[in-house]
């Protein structure tokens, strides 16, 4: 193997996609394959080879790297992929696929030889377009000089949490740094809706607090796309936001903890999916503050 070795990217949505495009720009050999392939199609003008199966995808390669959409999606995938998987191959899981499944899909590794790294991803669609998500990733030692080409093309830094993927050290220091994003981002619909039903002018809070500690960029930001209207192409779903907020309520569930801003940030991310909004950026929570879609 060179230094540049061969990737299959599993899935091609947001995330899966941008990365596939980097990995490509980088001079990687990258096999695609999503369950839509319209969704792939594109990448083939990048460089890519587009497969019609998982197996076909994986034939050959050196790294596999899962991008879907949740940790069920990842375990169908990889077991269609499982006639072309061969032992010492290295498996980059980066779905956020919450605490549990990280057990199934460490035995899916082991039952067939593979090299497995717990590799989720911190970022959204501009950084992951950009080469600079954050890695956050778990796996032995050996494996690392494989996929650190895959790493160091998809992410400005990787962030190394234990020597054992199947322990999920990755994956929950991932949902702990989602669960900061995603309250942060209820909170912002809320307070342009307060402002609304108020009658404040938001840019007189941005005022207010700028330069000081509570003004955020990513407040600004997340502000900005509601109040321009320009919540579409989504830099992260409002339909993967809920599943994502879901899973943190889940792990602080089996750690014995409440979490009740977690709980309620997934509900609003359901009530705006529920009003259409489920492809539009998480942003568009702020739509659940009203009955119907606000204009």
């Amino acid at each position: 193997m060179t230094d540049k070795p061969s990737v299959s990217v599993l899935g091609t949505g947001i995330m899966g996609a941008a990365m596939a495009r980097n990995l490509c720009r980088a001079g990687l050999d990258v096999r695609v394959w999503n369950r839509t392939r319209e969704k792939a199609e594109p990448l083939a003008a990048e460089g890519a080879r587009v497969a019609g199966t998982p197996a076909e995808a994986v034939e050959g390669a050196d790294v596999v790297l899962t991008m879907l959409y949740d940790g069920a999606s990842v375990l169908d995938a990889m077991r269609e992929a499982a006639p072309a998987l061969r032992p010492g191959m290295v498996w980059a899981q980066c779905t956020t696929a919450g605490t549990d499944l990280v057990t199934d899909l460490a035995a899916v590794a082991r039952e067939h030889g593979l090299v497995f790294y717990d590799a989720p991803v911190l970022g959204t669609r501009q950084p992951a377009e950009a080469g600079q998500l954050s890695v956050l990733a778990a796996g032995p030692q050996e494996g690392r000089e494989t996929v650190r080409p895959v790493f160091d093309a998809v992410g400005a830094k990787t962030v190394w949490t234990g020597t054992d993927g199947a322990a999920g050290s990755a994956s929950r220091l991932k949902l702990v740094a989602n669960s900061w994003v995603l309250a942060a981002t209820a909170a912002v619909g809320e307070t342009l809706a307060l402002s609304r039903a108020l009658g404040v002018d938001p840019q007189g809070f941005f005022d207010l607090i700028e330069g000081g500690p509570l003004d955020m960029g990513y407040l600004r930001a997340k502000a900005a796309l509601v109040l321009d209207g320009k919540l579409s192409p989504a830099s992260f779903a409002v339909a993967t936001a809920e599943k994502d907020a879901r899973l943190i309520v889940q792990a602080g569930e089996r750690g014995g903890v409440r979490l009740d801003v977690a709980a309620a940030t997934a509900e609003r991310f359901a009530r705006a999916a529920a009003q259409g909004h489920a492809d539009e950026d998480m942003a568009a929570a702020y739509f659940a503050s009203f009955d119907e879609r606000a204009e």
